[in-house]
């Protein structure tokens, strides 16, 4: 491959704010001095308004964009689950989360970017067009300048490219795909890259690829603006700070996909 091939920059994001109350998930301080995009919970999956304004100032004082991260309204799993909403059930919820992170951003002047649905939503808007077109209706009626970050090769992407909105891609690094360019089920083994190096080397091979390694050894081409680090994996820190040491050694910058004006 030629040095021309390989992009100059690329993101690295992460989801944060996401504990409840008095319990805490993930080391958010952490992380954000590695990451150059944060993902905040809004309150449906985890997350609450303290806890919201309090990563949203931390998250500026670092220097990190920042965006909503909307998922099902699942304290108990997570957003993990699927829930049979209607199609405009979701976009009321996602139009209430985006909402919600509007206001706690603006509140901690430093306002959100993009919005990047999570977990079985985010799932849902890679495989099915209608919940994909449901959260891509949601964030565009409430503020079509909002970028959205979406799953690579899935509904979401291609819907926000042709209806003209500004859309970015992410693979992820500790998550291994399916044949198809999906995300291996969690409840089956090699789902979750727990290992820095391995995930920091797939990283790199994929931004060199500009495609998606799969479990069957495919590249599937893709644009690749940023990389997901899931915040709530004990070798959370480790995977990040590995993949961003590893990415500056091939001469790719880490910066946001989308700078606030705030940073």
């Amino acid at each position: 491959m030629s040095h021309e091939n390989i992009p100059s920059s690329v993101d690295l994001n992460s989801d944060m704010g996401e504990g409840f109350g008095a319990y805490r998930l993930g080391d958010d301080a952490a992380i954000l001095e590695i990451v150059t995009s944060a993902n905040v919970a809004c309150g449906f999956h985890a997350g609450d308004p303290e806890i919201m304004a309090s990563t949203y100032q931390l998250a500026k004082a670092k220097g990190v964009a920042v965006g909503a991260h909307p998922g099902f309204p699942d304290l108990w799993g997570f957003g993990r689950r699927n829930i049979p909403f209607s199609l405009g059930e979701i976009e009321r919820l996602v139009a209430y989360q985006v909402g919600a992170a509007q206001a706690l951003s603006a509140y901690a002047a430093h306002p959100i970017t993009y919005v990047k649905a999570h977990g079985a939503l985010g799932n849902l808007t890679q495989t099915d067009e209608g919940v994909a077109r449901a959260v891509m209706n949601a964030i565009r009626a409430v503020d079509p300048s909002l970028a959205h970050l979406t799953i690579a090769l899935g509904f979401q992407e291609r819907l926000a490219r042709e209806a003209g909105l500004p859309v970015f891609s992410e693979i992820f690094a500790d998550r291994a795909y399916t044949d198809e360019g999906h995300l291996v089920n969690r409840k089956l083994p090699g789902a979750v890259i727990h290992d820095a190096e391995e995930a920091a080397a797939r990283v790199v091979r994929m931004v060199r690829a500009r495609g998606i390694e799969t479990v069957g050894g495919k590249v599937l081409r893709t644009s690749v603006d940023s990389i997901c680090v899931h915040s709530d994996t004990a070798s959370a820190v480790a995977i990040a700070r590995t993949i961003r040491e590893r990415l500056s050694q091939e001469g790719i910058k880490v910066k946001p996909f989308i700078k606030s004006a705030q940073i």
